[in-house]
C-alpha cells in the first residue's frame, strides 16, 4: 500500500517515485519517469513529465505544468497557473526534444501565480518571482523579481519577508520574524551564519 494519497481522478502512472505523505488532487498526471519527494502537494490539474525531479515538500499549486528536464528542490512552491518551458524556440512542425532546456529552481524559492520561467534558468534559493513576472534569465538567491522582462527590485528572506536592502550595491539586513541577517555585497545577498 502507498504512503501517499492520490486522489481518484488522478492518474499515476507506473514506475513514477512518490514520497511518503505527499497529496496528489484531482484530475492530476504524473508520468511514469517522474521523481517526486516526500510531503509535496499537487493541486488540482497539474501535470509532471517524465524527466521531471521534485524535492520534497514541494507544493506546486492548481493548472501547474511541470515539463520534461524541470527540477525542483526542497521546498519549492509553485504559485496557481505559472508556467514553465523546455523549448525555447518551439514550433508545432519541427521536432525539437532534443532540443530540451534544462530548468533549475533552487531550494526555498517561490514562483508566484501566473509567472513564466523560460527555459534554461536557474532560479536562486529563496529567490521570489511575483505574480505575471517573466524571467528570461538567471535569478541570485535571496533575490526579489517582477515584471515583463522580470527584474531585480529587492531581496527577500527565507522566511518570505522583503529586506531593507537596496536593489544594487551594499548593505545588511535582519528578517523581522527570525532574526537571520544578510549581508549584500555586489549584488550578491547572502545569509549570514552566527
Amino acid at each position: 500500500m502507498a504512503d501517499y494519497s492520490v486522489h481518484e481522478t488522478a492518474i499515476v502512472d507506473a514506475g513514477a517515485q512518490i514520497g511518503a505523505g505527499t497529496r496528489i488532487w484531482h484530475w492530476v498526471h504524473v508520468s511514469a519517469g517522474a521523481r517526486i519527494g516526500a510531503g509535496c502537494s499537487l493541486g488540482q490539474n497539474v501535470f509532471v513529465g517524465n524527466r521531471v525531479v521534485i524535492g520534497d515538500r514541494v507544493k506546486i499549486q492548481n493548472n501547474v505544468s511541470v515539463y520534461d528536464n524541470v527540477t525542483l528542490e526542497d521546498d519549492v512552491f509553485c504559485g496557481p497557473s505559472m508556467v514553465f518551458t523546455n523549448v525555447y524556440n518551439p514550433r508545432a512542425a519541427v521536432e525539437r526534444k532534443h532540443e530540451y532546456r534544462d530548468t533549475v529552481v533552487r531550494r526555498g524559492a517561490t514562483l508566484g501565480a501566473n509567472c513564466t520561467i523560460v527555459c534554461g534558468v536557474t532560479i536562486g534559493r529563496y529567490a521570489f518571482v511575483g505574480a505575471g513576472s517573466v524571467v528570461k534569465g538567471d535569478v541570485p538567491d535571496f533575490a526579489l523579481m517582477v515584471g515583463v522582462p522580470a527584474r531585480r527590485i529587492g531581496w527577500m528572506s527565507r522566511h518570505g519577508e522583503r529586506l531593507p536592502l537596496p536593489a544594487d550595491g551594499a548593505g545588511e539586513a535582519v528578517c523581522p520574524h527570525t532574526g537571520d541577517r544578510y549581508r549584500l555585497v555586489g549584488g550578491v545577498c547572502t545569509l549570514i551564519e552566527v
